[in-house]
């Protein structure tokens, strides 16, 4: 890379046309800036200068070289302008949730992008800790956990709550069966977060028949990582499951299902979470503010 200090002496010397006006401007020596000016022919392997006595006339090399430093200033310069804006409805947001929570929140991400076309939003959906990982590495801007994260590596704010529920198929019981005879017999549709969702709700359920039961004496009736295909089996009565209730809004076939009541729903705090000490760009001002209204909407 050649050396920025050399070319800013170079571009001067070629439009004030003269060493010791050079060297007035940049409050540099005469042999200073002839240095530079040799210092930068070595770097290119090519005259640059044809020198006449106190007179000098650039050669093609020179010529070609004066027209890229102009460039790469004007660039710097449009780059620098370019820093100093701060659209609030313009560039990209980078955001990352569970499966559940990204049904949810995809299409009224894709009607703002629709409002300013200019904002760019990429939402990916992965576990808890694959999103605190980017965002500590630096791979990610911003992600919704269910855990609050260390305070000391991270920034975080509680953005609202997912329902989580427990789903079972439409014909529940057999006759004389309770909730925990027929949990048994279903069996359980496994998918990679169930284990935390149904202890936490197995806990915080207030059913005394259903805080009896532990996770590890149920039996598993089949197992499935896409979020849109965990509630299929439920529905054709191989099992049940538990999920956030956004999940099951956004299911194709909810008369085949039954969510179990409670008179309390189990609820999960959602935590949006960031670098710590990262201050946001405007941008992601906007996507807060309308994961904000979907998230507390109620």
């Amino acid at each position: 890379m050649l050396n920025p200090v050399w070319l800013q002496t170079f571009k001067t010397l070629v439009e004030t046309g003269h060493f010791t006006h050079t060297a007035d401007k940049l409050f540099m020596t005469q042999p200073g800036v002839s240095q530079h000016v040799q210092k930068l022919e070595s770097a290119c392997g090519y005259p640059l200068l044809k020198r006449m006595k106190k007179t000098f006339e650039l050669t093609p090399q020179g010529s070609q070289l004066y027209a890229y430093v102009c460039r790469l200033q004007q660039q710097e310069q449009a780059m620098l302008a370019q820093l100093g804006q701060d659209d609030p409805y313009a560039g990209q947001c980078e955001l990352a949730c569970s499966g559940a929570l990204a049904t949810l929140l995809y299409a009224p991400l894709l009607e703002l992008q629709r409002q300013h076309p200019q904002l760019v939003i990429s939402l990916e959906a992965s576990p808890n800790q694959r999103i605190l990982t980017e965002i500590k590495a630096g791979k990610l801007e911003m992600g919704i956990v269910t855990q609050q994260p260390d305070p000391l590596l991270f920034d975080s704010q509680i953005i609202g709550a997912e329902t989580l529920s427990l789903v079972l198929p439409k014909q529940t019981t057999e006759a004389g069966e309770t909730l925990s005879t027929a949990l048994k017999r279903l069996g359980l549709i496994r998918h990679p977060d169930v284990d935390h969702y149904l202890g936490l709700y197995l806990k915080h359920s207030q059913q005394s028949e259903l805080q009896k039961l532990s996770v590890q004496t149920l039996p598993t009736s089949g197992y499935v990582n896409q979020i849109h295909q965990i509630l299929l089996p439920v529905a054709k009565g191989f099992g049940f499951t538990v999920l956030p209730q956004s999940a099951i809004t956004s299911f194709t076939d909810k008369e085949a299902l039954t969510v179990w009541p409670l008179e309390k729903p189990v609820q999960e705090t959602l935590y949006l979470v960031w670098r710590k000490d990262r201050e946001w760009p405007a941008r992601y001002r906007t996507l807060v503010a309308t994961l904000n209204a979907l998230l507390n909407s109620d």
